[in-house]
């Protein structure tokens, strides 16, 4: 779990329901770790729904909104989380890899979902890829001593927004017009990640320049 000072900005935060469902989770004494590592499993779940759709085209509705809804609980188990962590007031000795690593396993194999969906898995590698590379220069940047730098314009955030909207849609919309959609996706996630990899690592050398004058 990161500390406060270096955790992702997310408006949901301070919703009263979040509130509300952090407080449980914290009189439970849930452990922050094994929310992460729900969430882990939540994006495995929802990239194996969305490369289902692939695999049994019978089945696709359901399993694009199944993908959907598990990949909106992957993001709610990465807001949970680091409040719980926050609420109990413990830190996990290990915390920074339960923040990072089930993200970045949950990114691939989302990504690697839509790749079988979009009959391209060299797309969706390509894609992880991109996606994983925003997430490389932030903590590199980090340990440089710059700081974390969750910019767009295709963070996280954006890109599973991006596949819950196309999960939504390919599960309501006719198949002819949708077809394309998964692979159109990926392009605009691999391309809008490339470039967020470049702003974040431009920031981070200007941060570091700055800092050694």
């Amino acid at each position: 779990m990161a500390s406060t000072a270096d955790r992702r900005p997310i408006a949901a935060r301070d919703l009263r329901i979040t509130g509300r469902i952090a407080a449980l989770l914290v009189a439970r004494g849930a452990s922050a770790d094994g929310i992460s590592l729900a969430g882990m499993a939540a994006g495995l779940g929802a990239g194996l729904c969305v490369a289902g759709t692939g695999w049994w085209p019978d089945a696709a509705l359901p399993l694009w909104l199944l993908g959907a809804l598990l990949v909106q609980l992957r993001l709610a188990a990465n807001l949970l989380d680091g409040m719980v962590a926050i609420g109990r007031g413990i830190a996990s000795p290990a915390g920074e890899l339960f923040n990072e690593v089930p993200d970045r396993v949950s990114d691939t194999a989302v990504l690697l979902g839509l790749g079988v969906a979009a009959g391209s898995p060299a797309l969706g590698l390509a894609a992880a890829l991109a996606a994983m590379s925003t997430a490389y220069v932030r903590a590199v940047g980090k340990a440089a001593g710059a700081p974390s730098d969750f910019r767009g314009p295709m963070a996280k955030q954006h890109r599973m927004a991006l596949v819950t909207a196309l999960g939504v849609a390919c599960a309501l919309l006719p198949f002819a017009w949708t077809a394309p959609l998964p692979a159109l996706a990926l392009w605009v996630i691999l391309a809008l990640s490339l470039a967020t990899t470049w702003r974040r690592l431009a920031g981070a050398w200007t941060f570091l320049r700055s800092a050694t004058r």
